[in-house]
């Protein structure tokens, strides 16, 4: 077994296309699945507290997808890592074993025993166990060492827009009670992301992991009460594709996960400029080669072993010694059959030579020890093998046969009364009128043979006027006929998918007639009954019609459904000028005329033997449908108005003011990783000035970093004076409670 790669060949379509323009296009690369990753062993970076001040503060971007930390005075977070542990118990090591980030990903095991930090689809904290182990692996990895373990440097934290109270209450208690924070300062991630690319006024488009929100900013202040949320984000993206790839195809051979799809999410979608006209086109010849996408699973092959001219030619010389000595031994074993059959008939020669001199009684006996009923079959035996002999040596020489007149059978005993005829002379009567029943039998058969042709004659003759004489309703009726035949074929296909699904109706229906059958008869013999009387009526043997499926299904009735089609289109083909070859059902079923394999398979033939295709996913139209549903939720079945809508209720009806509306619409700020989409600030720049007053300012930017621009704007403002003031300290959290929150610009307030 070893993994191999398999070249499709390339449509003579394509390649006279190709041709047009000057160069033949090859099948693009395949793109190998991903997961996510083991990043390897990160060590420690202790330089950083020792370079640290008891001001300086340590910032993490506590994001739904991926977690960064660093200090204040970095530029960029030290690390990265997704919100996630792994812990089980080693058997040999009889220890257990606690992994955090990118190396839970490290083998099956570790994968296997996964979890998230939060939950399911949300950018709340649920599972306050993982999110303690993530903090303690990023605090040993910042180096920290405080007094008696804990830390003793301020703590900046991002928390989601509206994050609820009881997620922070725990939040405080984990870094005051745990880790001893001197202190602790919460803020909202789009907000920093905001202020770090020098935003003042304007509307805050922020689509991350888990959703979108629109949040309006005047004078430095968000105005929060004034915002707006879109169910939807990175990770619902990548669950929409995983729904409609599992859709897509509902047999595929390998596991499909939700990281895979995040990762193709990323590398191959895009927002199209103009949804609806993309859409109608994304499935047209003319350029699908580009933009059909191949997602390669891994796979393995069988290799054949090529051989080369030596051993083929052995291999031929040795099929052709064996079949000399086959030929030879068929000869042998002839010509021993023909020896036996000679010296057969010599035997039954002397036999009828000898029975000439002998009484009838002997005559008889004799007869009767060689298992022969009269004379006459003796006669026959003779000639059977004198016929036989002379066949098998023309044969051998070469010789063709001719055919032998037939003799005309006489029954001459028939007409002979039984009280006339000994015994065997009845015995011979009985073997003549079996005869002569047979010979009845052929006439009738061959009389209706020849009355089937003159009829079939007849009807030819009477379609052929019908044709010159009245054309126009004899197409018609040509053109119902295959039409008929069409849909008695999409039946038969039909309840052959219905009885190999066993929650159809046809295959329920099938079961209830198995069950009925198998419960009359044994219950009537158990009770002592008379054996039942099926089959006595014709329309019993119905039953087998109802229950067959598949190879037991009524084959002949299969090929003549296909032969009567093949030939109804044969003579629409050659009678009527509107009929085609590609009107032809097989013309139809060719896989450069359906939409449904270039949906499927791209604009490539399939070969279903290739382990190497079966592994293949094909992206389309999923390219665009997938980030479009940020601007169209109706498409993934999300009950909410789309992202543009969003964001002109906000300016339109909750700023009447036309100064802060165009305060509003002169910074109009996208940021968070699902906005790194191709086209998508262009898209919302050409379509958002379809829901403002006319000649409304619009200038639409996106941060400089969607991702790390959060982080980064947390450690500038963490740098600031603004840190101390917005603190909570361990101060405040002993004598106001956990749930205390100092409200700032950047931050959430306690009452919306």
């Amino acid at each position: 077994m070893a993994i191999t790669s398999i070249q499709p060949v390339i449509p003579t379509r394509f390649a006279i296309n190709s041709t047009e323009q000057g160069a033949a296009k090859p099948v693009p690369k395949p793109y190998n699945v991903q997961d996510h990753p083991f990043k390897g062993y990160h060590a420690p970076q202790p330089e950083g507290y020792a370079k640290s001040k008891a001001t300086s503060a340590i910032v993490i971007d506590n994001g739904s997808n991926l977690v960064k930390a660093g200090w204040s005075f970095d530029k960029s977070p030290r690390f990265i890592i997704p919100p996630v542990m792994s812990r089980y118990r080693d058997r040999k090591l009889n220890k257990a074993c606690q992994f955090i980030g990118y190396d839970s990903y490290v083998d099956a095991t570790t994968r296997g025993q996964l979890r998230y930090a939060f939950d399911p689809g949300s950018s709340v904290v649920g599972n306050w166990d993982v999110m303690e182990g993530v903090l303690d692996y990023l605090f040993i990895k910042l180096g920290v060492d405080g007094d008696s373990g804990g830390v003793d440097r301020p703590i900046v934290m991002t928390e989601p827009i509206a994050n609820p109270g009881y997620p922070r209450k725990m939040m405080n208690e984990i870094l005051f009670e745990c880790y001893s924070a001197p202190s602790v300062a919460y803020g909202i991630d789009s907000l920093f992301s905001y202020r770090y690319n020098r935003g003042k006024d304007g509307l805050i488009v922020s689509s991350s992991h888990t959703s979108t929100h629109v949040i309006p900013v005047l004078n430095n202040k968000a105005l929060l009460s004034n915002c707006s949320r879109l169910n939807w984000g990175g990770l619902h993206a990548s669950e929409y594709l995983l729904k409609l790839m599992r859709l897509k195809y509902p047999t595929f051979p390998a596991r499909m996960t939700e990281s895979q799809m995040e990762d193709i999410v990323h590398k191959h979608c895009y927002i199209s400029k103009d949804y609806d006209q993309e859409l109608g086109s994304y499935l047209d010849w003319t350029g699908l080669e580009e933009r059909d996408c191949i997602v390669q699973y891994p796979y393995t092959e069988h290799v054949v072993a090529e051989k080369t001219e030596e051993e083929l030619a052995r291999i031929a010389e040795r099929k052709k010694e064996s079949g000399r000595r086959l030929q030879e031994q068929a000869a042998k074993m002839r010509l021993e059959k023909l020896m036996k059959k000679e010296q057969e008939l010599e035997y039954y020669k002397d036999l009828q030579n000898g029975l000439v001199s002998e009484t009838k009684k002997e005559m008889r006996r004799i007869l009767e020890a060689e298992d022969l009923k009269d004379e006459a079959h003796l006669d026959r035996l003779i000639r059977d093998l004198e016929r036989s002999i002379k066949r098998s040596r023309n044969r051998d020489l070469g010789i063709e046969e001719t055919e032998e007149p037939q003799e005309e059978m006489s029954f001459p005993l028939l007409e002979v009364p039984d009280e006339e005829l000994d015994e065997a002379g009845l015995k011979e009567k009985r073997h003549q009128r079996l005869m002569k029943s047979n010979v009845d039998a052929r006439q009738r058969a061959k009389a209706e043979k020849e009355r089937e042709k003159a009829r079939r004659d007849e009807e030819e003759r009477l379609d052929r006027e019908k044709r010159e004489n009245d054309f126009d309703n004899w197409l018609a009726q040509r053109r119902a006929n295959r039409q008929n035949l069409l849909q008695r074929i999409k039946e038969r296909d039909r309840l052959k998918a219905d009885l190999g699904n066993r929650k159809s109706l046809a295959s329920q229906m099938r079961m209830k007639t198995l069950a009925n059958l198998a419960a009359d008869g044994p219950k009537k013999r158990r009770r002592g009954g008379d054996d039942d009387n099926f089959g006595a009526n014709d329309d019993d043997w119905g039953v087998y019609r109802t229950v067959a499926t598949g190879e037991q299904s009524d084959e002949e009735e299969e090929e003549d459904l296909g032969g009567m089609l093949d030939a109804a289109e044969k003579e629409l083909l050659e009678h009527d000028p509107d009929f085609t070859e590609n009107h032809t059902l097989a013309a139809q079923s060719d896989w450069t005329k359906s939409l449904v394999h270039v949906f499927l398979r791209g604009p490539w033939p399939f070969d279903p033997e290739s382990q190497r295709e079966a592994h293949q996913l094909h992206l389309n139209v999923e390219r665009i449908r997938v980030p479009e549903v940020v601007f169209k939720p109706s498409i993934a079945g999300i009950d909410q108005a789309g992202l543009l809508e969003v964001a002109a209720d906000i300016v339109n009806q909750r700023f009447s003011n036309s100064s802060e509306q165009a305060k509003l619409l002169r910074d109009v700020f996208l940021t968070g990783g699902n906005t790194l989409f191709q086209n998508f600030d262009e898209r919302f720049r050409n379509e958002f000035p379809a829901f403002l007053p006319d000649n409304s300012p619009l200038n639409v930017r996106r941060a400089a970093d969607p991702v790390l621009d959060a982080w980064k704007g947390a450690a500038q403002w963490a740098s600031g004076a603004e840190l101390g003031r917005s603190s909570i300290t361990r101060q405040d959290y002993m004598e106001k409670g956990s749930e205390y929150l100092k409200e700032h610009d950047l931050g959430n307030v306690t009452t919306w």
